[in-house]
């Protein structure tokens, strides 16, 4: 058989691949208990249930840190045959708060990047040594909702957004590291694709009299 006999029916077996990826990580289900995503452009208060991840650890430029995560991650869930859930989870360091940081697109640091299973209940048979299960509390969160590229300046500017919104209300402290949900899958055209950038946040107690 020439080569170009060859190679044909596996570069068609490639694209069947990558669309059946592509097609199961933009349709897969939320983990149990989740509220949708935030529409676009929208700044709501949410509550999220507790939930169980596998969390790979990043060092480095935080603008990499889901691409260079995705790989052993995928391959976690792949060889524990876990079923993908949407959405995957960035958590960055609570400096990129901070307003000195807005203007720097190359910041670097720890990003915690995590696979979400779909119930508490699941736990993997085998747990790679650069993957570690954490189970998430309940939390409370002021969250952005995005449509468009997945690209760090769109998160600094959306922390931005946050942090003025919580300067106009009081009642609300942050509690954590701010977080990104990715919604859809590489293959999904950028001006389709949804995210949230999330704060974990508490209601201030006030005191009596």
């Amino acid at each position: 058989m020439k080569l170009k006999n060859l190679l044909l029916p596996l570069g068609i077996l490639a694209v069947i691949a990558i669309a059946f990826f592509a097609y199961d990580a933009a349709t897969a289900p939320l983990p149990e208990g989740f509220p949708p995503p935030t529409p676009d452009g929208k700044i709501e208060v949410k509550h999220y249930p507790a939930y169980r991840s596998a969390t790979v650890r990043y060092s480095g430029e935080l603008s990499m840190a889901a691409n260079r995560a995705f790989d052993p991650l995928y391959r976690h869930i792949s060889s524990n045959n876990i079923s993908m859930t949407a959405p995957v989870e960035t958590r960055y360091p609570v400096s990129t708060l901070e307003a000195n940081q807005m203007s720097t697109p190359d910041e670097q640091g720890e990003a915690l990047v995590s696979f979400l299973y779909r119930s508490t209940d699941i736990y993997p048979d085998e747990i790679s040594q650069n993957i570690q299960v954490e189970d998430i509390p309940p939390m409370t969160v002021l969250s952005l909702g995005l449509k468009g590229s997945y690209d760090y300046s769109s998160y600094q500017k959306s922390i931005e957004r946050l942090r003025e919104w919580l300067v106009q209300h009081p009642e609300w402290t942050i509690v954590g590291s701010p977080r990104r949900f990715f919604y859809d899958a590489p293959y999904v055209p950028e001006p389709a694709k949804r995210s949230e950038i999330q704060i974990p946040i508490r209601q201030v107690e006030r005191g009596g009299y």
